[in-house]
């Protein structure tokens, strides 16, 4: 079982605190993390782009001019690919880039995620992360404290004055459990969490 330190937000520690090997313990499989990853960032695509082929574009019904005896290169449409206007050969349309996993994948990819967090000493857990009021500066002297610039903070439930102090700061970004995904624990360099948020995703994923 895995134990971490308990930290003030002034990165002071406070306690020691037990991690559930179920969830901080799992195999780390490396095949489900890439496919976790590619999967979020493919279903984030629109899919929206669109461009007109030649049959699309308006115009050019006939021959520009004959075949022979002009001295010109034959053509038969102004609006083929090589003329100004014409079509793109091939255009861009419209589709859906949805990759789908199934829950146990998603599970044990999430497992797989938090627990190279741990075993990467990536996990900072804080005791409790409260701000009286809607100050950027007193999120920023948090991470300070613990010498963070690139974050991604967990917390239990939505702390408006938390969640508002820490959405003007580059590279940090808030979430609550029941937003916690693969890319985001992967991608910051440090995954800051509540006690509260780490003991509600041990219900939720043991």
């Amino acid at each position: 079982m895995a134990n971490v330190s308990v930290f003030d937000m002034q990165g002071k520690e406070v306690g020691k605190m037990d991690l559930s090997d179920s969830v901080f313990g799992a195999k780390v499989n490396e095949h489900l993390l890439h496919l976790a990853v590619v999967a979020q960032l493919a279903n984030k695509r629109q899919g929206t782009q669109k461009a007109l082929t030649r049959s699309e574009v308006s115009g050019g019904g006939r021959k520009p001019w004959k075949q022979k005896g002009t001295g010109h290169a034959r053509q038969g449409s102004i609006r083929a690919p090589q003329w100004r206007g014409g079509g793109v050969v091939f255009a861009p349309v419209p589709r859906d880039y949805t990759t789908t996993m199934n829950k146990k994948e998603k599970r044990a990819a999430l497992k797989a995620a938090l627990t190279n967090a741990v075993q990467e000493n990536k996990l900072i857990v804080i005791d409790d992360i409260k701000f009286d009021e809607i100050k950027t500066k007193n999120f920023q002297a948090m991470l300070d404290a613990f010498k963070l610039e690139k974050a991604f903070v967990l917390l239990d439930s939505n702390d408006k004055n938390t969640v508002l102090s820490a959405r003007n700061i580059p590279d940090v970004k808030t979430a609550q459990v029941n937003e916690l995904n693969v890319y985001d624990v992967l991608k910051y360099q440090t995954v800051v969490a509540s006690k509260a948020a780490i003991q509600k995703i041990e219900e939720v994923y043991a």
